[in-house]
Formats: C-alpha cells, sequence, structure tokens
C-alpha cells in the first residue's frame, strides 16, 4: 500500500500553529513540513524552504499565505509542476485577494479571462 502525502505549510504564526493543531506537523530528523516565517526571517530562508518542499517526494500540497507568496512570486511563477500542488492562502491579518493568486490568474487565462 501507497503512503499518502504531506501538507507543508509556509505562513506566519497563527497559520502554521493552527495547521500543526490540525494534526499536519510531520518532522524527521532531515527536518519538517513547515516554516514559520516572523518579520526577521531572511527571504532566502523562505526562497530555500519552498524549494525543498517542492522538490520533496513525500509533500503533495504547498500551502503558503498570501503575503509571503508575494515575496518569492518571482520563484512561483516559474514552478510548473501539478505536484506538489501549491496553494495560497489567506492569514488573519492579510485578507485573500485572488488578482494575486497565479493559480487564479491561470483559470482566468483558460477560462478566456486573459492573464493579469
Amino acid at each position: 500500500m501507497e503512503a499518502g502525502k504531506l501538507v507543508a505549510v509556509i505562513g506566519d504564526e497563527d497559520t502554521v500553529t493552527g495547521f500543526l493543531l490540525a494534526g499536519v506537523g510531520h518532522r524527521t530528523a532531515h527536518g519538517s513540513n513547515f516554516l514559520i516565517v516572523k518579520q526577521d526571517t531572511p527571504l532566502q530562508q523562505v526562497e530555500e524552504a519552498f524549494q525543498s518542499f517542492s522538490t520533496r517526494d513525500d509533500v503533495g500540497i504547498i500551502l503558503i499565505n498570501q503575503h509571503i507568496a508575494s515575496d518569492i512570486r518571482h520563484i512561483l511563477k516559474d514552478y510548473n509542476e501539478t505536484i506538489p500542488t501549491v496553494l495560497e492562502i489567506p492569514s488573519k491579518e492579510h485578507p485573500y485577494d485572488p488578482e494575486q493568486d497565479y493559480i487564479m490568474q491561470r483559470v482566468n487565462m483558460y477560462l478566456g479571462g486573459g492573464g493579469t
């Protein structure tokens, strides 16, 4: 029987804590499947976490707060894999803006609405 895939989370403390309380967290000697991003978290660390999660065989979905995704948009625009799927989610402090979500932009383009 094939094992399931993990959900990785890159987000602010409230978002990541909520997902950890829901049972999403997974830690091994090699690392974890989540990154808490604070104001003093270097952008390079966020980029490295995304690159790591997106190349892992055991990750099926990457959830990322939209305001953090905006900081690494240059990487997300070049990401074309289906799995792991990247989903941008809102945070308590930053509402969701569908015009910033690259998946929504692609859906709009495929439906004939043009790209933003």
